[in-house]
């Protein structure tokens, strides 16, 4: 078939009149000489992986949209009858564009294919989804969302219920579950799929997951406190569990207090981009606040910033988990029990001189919360890019109102005692060593530039950085290395530490630059990051 042709067929069987009519324009293009357009979009399917399906809105087998979705529900409804007499599945959705119409579509497929389909009733964070995968035993969990990804991605992200605890798929699940999705393409049209009756829940799965968060955390002093949903979903939850556990209300960032698929005050809906916080930090100034809280767009990721001597601070998504993880750590010692620490690969090695301050399991795992979910034993855990795990016997994906709920009862605590999260982190310092962090990213519009890039990094790694000689250029894609996966690590003379990979969710190449200074200078260790930053701006750029 030619790609005319494949076009025609797509056509034929698209249900959206959005998506039809911009594939008729291309089409008629094509017709004329032009297929650049529909050479992307029928290039190939979009991977079934990491987190399921992401990727950009529109027509084709590479882009996100209601053929594709309903695809992948109908594969994933294949793989769950397979292996269950009475499969059940929850699905939510959160603000994007589509998003509401990608979920109903799940649940009516799903349905129609035999599973018990459960719809959220309203738009929701992630990690009420992912919380009423456990909370309802269900067989899997399927999320409508593209994080924090630019405005015109969506996503579909699946859980497994079961012996697999709401966490989010991994191999070989994750193959098997994309070998249905790939037979049902080849086999079936849209319309062809079965369409069955759902369930549409009843708020009371908000009401249950606000109380369980909610009971993380209290107030024991006064603060203002500002916090940015970032035109995302987060802010209805996030006022009702600061509520109900007696904080004092935060103050919205009322231009991205609600959600807004075009995402318009920011370039990009991540609160690690430069500019994301720009209103918050505004917002803070003109209140007098003495915090700031951001969660990104589904609000499983969390950011927070500080005043500091030259104003306001983003503290990094290292800082916030060290701090994240001392407070785990201390509590389960006060409490009396043990546990596991567990960070990913990319992430700071402070953590692990963390749980060996308190005598606790520690357990490095590889990218990908997926990962970190499904430590045994796990009491906390967190990913570098601001994902947070602190309730791991309710919820088992990152969770930034979870994490919230306990940042600002820590904070709340430290003012009690004259103290900040910045002494905090001194005091950890002090306990632990000097751990600095830092990262860069390189973001691409060809893809096809990010296997390039880790390919020339491989094969003719760096020498030095920053005039620092490098001991050791590992390929941890190798057996020899665990066949970690696709990261290059660097090992430097003075013992620091850089990792470089792909992103897993956005059109990136990251740098992950980890130091560390044994006695306590974490000046020293954030100015021996930005010498090395700098070097890998000019190497990766």
């Amino acid at each position: 078939m030619t790609i005319l042709d494949t076009a025609r067929a797509w056509l034929e069987q698209d249900p959206d009149a959005v998506t039809r009519a911009e594939l008729q324009r291309h089409i008629a293009a094509a017709e004329s000489g032009d297929a650049t357009a529909l050479e992307a979009a029928f290039a190939g399917p979009l991977e079934f992986g990491t987190a399921g399906l992401r990727g950009q809105l529109g027509y084709g087998p590479a882009r996100m949209n209601r053929v594709s979705v309903g695809q992948a529900a109908a594969g994933l409804a294949a793989f769950l009858t397979g292996r269950e007499e009475h499969p059940s599945v929850v699905i939510g959705f959160d603000g994007r564009e589509n998003s509401d119409v990608f979920a109903r579509d799940t649940a009516e497929i799903m349905a129609g294919a035999g599973v018990r389909a459960m719809l959220l009733p309203t738009l929701a964070p992630t990690p009420v989804t992912a919380f009423a995968v456990r909370e309802l035993d269900a067989s899997a969990g399927v999320m409508v969302t593209a994080s924090h990804n630019p405005p015109r991605d969506n996503g579909f992200k699946v859980y497994l219920g079961g012996e697999d605890a709401g966490s989010q798929i991994v191999p070989p699940v994750d193959a098997e579950i994309a070998a249905q999705i790939a037979a049902v393409a080849a086999s079936t049209t849209f319309s062809e799929l079965p369409k069955g009756t759902f369930e549409t829940l009843d708020e009371s799965i908000y009401d249950r997951y606000i109380a369980a968060t909610a009971g993380l955390g209290e107030q024991r002093e006064s603060s203002t406190v500002v916090y940015t949903a970032m035109h995302g979903v987060g802010w209805a939850t996030v006022e009702r569990v600061v509520e109900q556990a007696g904080f004092d209300p935060l103050v919205p960032v009322e231009a991205q207090q609600h959600p807004d698929p075009r995402f318009p005050t920011v370039d990009f809906p991540n609160p690690e981009e430069p500019g994301a916080l720009d209103l918050a930090i505004a917002t803070a100034d003109r209140v007098g606040a003495q915090l700031i809280i951001a969660n990104d767009p589904d609000a499983d990721r969390l950011s927070i910033c500080v005043p500091g001597e030259d104003g306001w601070q983003q503290l990094t998504g290292n800082e916030v988990g060290l701090i994240l993880g001392w407070d785990a750590a201390h509590r389960a010692r006060e409490e009396g029990t043990g546990g596991t620490l567990a960070a990913s690969i990319v992430s700071s090695p402070g953590l692990e001189a963390i749980a060996k301050h308190f005598d606790l399991g520690y357990a490095s795992t590889l990218t990908g919360f997926k990962w970190v979910s499904r430590v045994e034993g796990l009491i906390y855990g967190y990913e570098e890019a601001l994902g947070y795990l602190v309730n791991p016997e309710t919820v088992r994906d990152k969770d930034g109102i979870s994490a919230l709920v306990r940042i600002l009862s820590i904070h709340s605590e430290l003012r009690a005692e004259g103290l900040t999260l910045l002494d905090m982190l001194a005091a950890i310092t002090d306990a632990v060593g000097a751990f600095a962090s830092g990262q860069v990213s390189v973001r691409v519009t060809d893809l096809a530039r990010i296997p390039a890039m880790m390919e020339s990094l491989r094969t003719a790694p760096p020498q030095d950085l920053g005039g620092v000689a490098v001991t050791a250029a590992d390929d941890l894609r190798q057996p020899e290395h665990g066949s970690i996966g696709n990261i290059l690590r660097l090992t430097l003379a003075d013992g620091s530490r850089v990792m470089v990979r792909p992103s897993g969710t956005e059109p990136k190449v990251k740098a992950y630059i980890d130091t560390f200074n044994a006695d306590g200078d974490a000046d020293a260790a954030r100015a021996q990051v930005g010498v090395y930053a700098d070097a890998l701006r000019q190497l990766i750029a």
